[in-house]
C-alpha cells in the first residue's frame, strides 16, 4: 500500500483526472478501484481492496490536511506525507456522505422508473449500477425488509453503509435509494430513518381487515353501522353506484362495495395517513412513501384500488407507488404463474387508475425474474414504476459459486435441503424439491445448470439465511471476494436483461 500512497502524495498538486491517469494502481496484492479516486482538498480519497477484503484509503499531504472522520491505521509517508488505512465502518460510511454528500441515498419521488434491487449481501451494487447507468431509471441499492435482516443478521445502518461504499467506489453521482422496506410499525420505521433510509415501504397487511373481502351482506352492512354517520354519508355519496371513467375503461363501485372497502380498508389507510405525517415531521419532503397493500390471499379489484387511492388523497397522504396484489403468483425466484391474458387486462385497469389520480408509480412487488409480464408492466404504467426485486442477486451469487466453486455449492445445496422445511414458514413457494437431482449425482459442470431449473431457484432462494449465517458463511463470503469481477458481470447482465424487457428507455 505505502508504493500507492506515495505515488499519490507526489501527485498532490495535480488535478483529479491527472492524479487517476499517473497514480500506481496496484501493488503487493492490492489493487485500487480506478472510479474512487477523488481529490479532497490536500488529500485524495480511494478504496482499494486485497485478496481478503475492502477498504479505504486517505493520502494527504501532512496530519493537519488529512479530512475529518476517517479512521484507520495511519502509515507515514515521506516528507511529512500521511495514510490512513480504514476498514469499511460505520465511521468511515459516514465519512464518505460528508464529504461526498452523492455517496448518500436520496428520494427518488420524483423520478419516473425506480428498480429496487434488493442486496442481502452487501456485495451487489456494482452490478446494479452498472446496468443502471444504461437507462433512464434509478436504483434502490438499499432494500432489505425486516425479515431479511433478521435471517441476514444485518442491519438498516449496515445495508445502508454497504450500498453508499459501493457507490463512492463506482463514481456513481446520478442518485440512489433506500429502502426500508415491508414495515408495519412507526418504531421500525423510525430505525430505518435513522439510519437514512428515505424511502418507506408502507405494509398495510395486519391493519387492513382483509377477511372482510369474504364476508356476506349482512356481515358488512353491521360493520359499516359502526362507523360515525357523517363517514358512512360521505362514503355513500362518493362512491356507491357511481362510475369512474378512466379514459377507455370505466370502474363502477355499487354500494355493498363502497361498504365493504370502507370495512377493509379504513383502518389502514387512517394508519397510512399517521405514517405519513410521522415521515413529513421526521424528514420535510425528502421521503418517498410507498403503500403495500399485495401482502394478501386476494387480488386487489380494481375497484378497491380506487377506493384507496382516492382515501388516501381524501387524507391528503403523498405517496410515489403503490403496490396491489395482481392476479395470478408472483411466486419467489420464478417467472409470472397464470393467465398472461387475463394479467394484461386488469393491469391496464390499475395503470390507469394511477395515472388519473396522481400518476403515481404502480410497484411490482415480488418482481424478480417475472420476465412473462414485464412488456405489460413497462407499456402500461409509461413507465411509472417501481419494480422490486430481492432474491434474484443472491441467486446470482449461487450461480457464481456454481461455476466458481463447487464444493462450496454442494455444500449450500445441502444446508439448502436441510432447512427448506423451516424456511416454507416464512416462505409461500410451491416448488416440489423432489424434482431436483440428488446433488452428489451431478459432475461439476452440471451445478450450474441448476439455477434454471425452478425447483432448484426456489430451494436456494428461501434457504439463504441459514447458508449466510451458519457454518458456511465464512467460506461463503471469501468465494464472494475472490469472484468479485464475476458477480458484478453476471448481475450486469440479469438485470440488463429486465430492463430490456420493461422497455426502459437507454440514456
Amino acid at each position: 500500500m505505502k508504493k500507492i500512497a506515495e505515488s499519490v502524495l507526489a501527485l498532490l498538486n495535480k488535478d483529479e483526472a491527472a492524479i487517476k491517469a499517473a497514480m500506481i494502481k496496484s501493488d503487493n496484492g492490492i489493487s485500487v478501484y480506478a472510479d474512487s479516486v477523488h481529490k479532497l482538498g490536500n488529500a485524495v480519497v480511494m478504496m482499494a481492496r486485497d485478496e481478503e477484503k475492502r477498504f479505504i484509503i486517505v493520502v494527504a499531504d501532512c496530519g493537519k490536511d488529512m479530512p475529518c472522520g476517517f479512521e484507520g491505521e495511519t502509515i507515514q509517508l515521506a516528507d511529512g506525507g500521511v495514510a490512513l488505512k480504514g476498514d469499511l465502518t460505520a465511521e468511515n460510511a459516514a465519512a464518505l456522505r460528508k464529504h461526498f454528500p452523492w455517496c448518500a441515498p436520496r428520494s427518488l419521488r420524483n423520478e419516473r422508473t425506480t428498480i429496487g434491487c434488493g442486496d442481502r449481501l452487501g456485495l451487489a451494487s456494482f452490478g446494479h449500477i452498472k446496468a443502471a447507468r444504461k437507462v433512464q431509471a434509478y436504483p434502490v441499492l438499499a432494500q432489505q425488509s425486516m425479515r431479511e435482516l433478521t435471517m441476514t443478521k444485518r442491519t438498516f445502518r449496515q445495508v445502508v453503509d454497504d450500498a453508499c461504499f459501493m457507490v463512492y467506489a463506482a463514481d456513481y453521482r446520478d442518485g440512489y435509494g433506500a429502502d426500508g422496506d415491508h414495515l408495519k410499525t412507526i418504531p421500525d420505521i423510525d430505525v430505518a430513518l435513522a439510519a437514512g433510509m428515505a424511502m418507506i415501504t408502507l405494509d398495510l397487511s395486519e391493519v387492513m381487515n382483509a377477511a372482510a373481502g369474504d364476508w356476506d351482506k349482512a356481515a358488512i352492512e353491521a360493520a359499516f353501522a359502526e362507523f360515525p354517520a357523517d363517514f358512512r354519508k360521505r362514503i355513500m355519496d362518493d362512491y356507491a353506484g357511481k362510475k369512474f371513467v378512466l379514459g377507455e375503461v370505466a370502474v363502477d363501485i355499487d354500494e355493498l362495495t363502497a361498504k365493504r372497502c370502507a370495512v377493509m380498508y379504513t383502518a389502514a389507510l387512517d394508519f397510512a395517513h399517521k405514517v405519513y405525517e410521522h415521515l413529513k415531521a421526521a424528514r420535510g419532503d425528502e421521503f418517498d412513501l410507498e403503500i403495500s397493500i399485495d401482502e394478501t390471499t386476494s387480488p386487489t379489484l380494481p375497484s378497491h384500488h380506487l377506493f384507496i387511492v382516492r382515501e388516501l388523497r381524501f387524507r391528503k397522504v403523498e405517496f410515489s407507488s403503490l403496490a396491489p396484489r395482481f392476479i395470478g403468483e408472483f411466486q419467489k425466484a420464478i417467472d409470472y404463474i397464470g393467465d398472461l391474458a387475463e394479467f394484461d387486462r386488469q393491469f391496464k385497469v390499475h395503470a390507469l387508475i394511477a395515472q388519473n389520480y396522481g400518476n403515481y408509480k404502480v410497484s411490482v412487488h415480488s418482481g424478480s425474474d417475472k420476465f412473462a409480464v414485464y412488456p405489460t408492466v413497462g407499456r402500461e404504467t409509461r413507465h411509472y414504476l417501481h419494480l422490486k426485486t430481492a432474491g434474484t442477486s443472491w441467486l446470482v451469487a449461487v450461480t457464481v459459486i456454481a461455476e466458481n466453486d463447487a464444493a462450496l455449492y454442494r455444500d449450500m445445496h445441502k444446508c439448502a435441503l436441510a432447512n427448506f422445511n423451516d424456511m416454507l414458514k416464512l416462505y409461500h413457494i410451491t416448488a416440489d424439491i423432489n424434482k431436483i437431482p440428488a446433488v452428489d449425482t451431478l459432475s461439476d459442470a452440471e451445478l450450474p445448470a441448476l439455477m434454471d431449473m425452478p425447483e432448484a431457484r426456489q430451494l436456494l432462494h428461501i434457504t439463504y439465511g441459514p447458508i449466510l449465517c451458519g457454518e458456511l458463511r465464512e467460506r461463503f463470503f471469501k468465494a464472494m471476494h475472490k469472484f468479485e469481477a464475476e458477480y458484478e458481470a453476471a448481475l450486469e447482465k440479469h438485470f440488463d436483461k429486465h430492463l430490456t424487457l420493461l422497455g426502459v428507455p437507454a440514456k
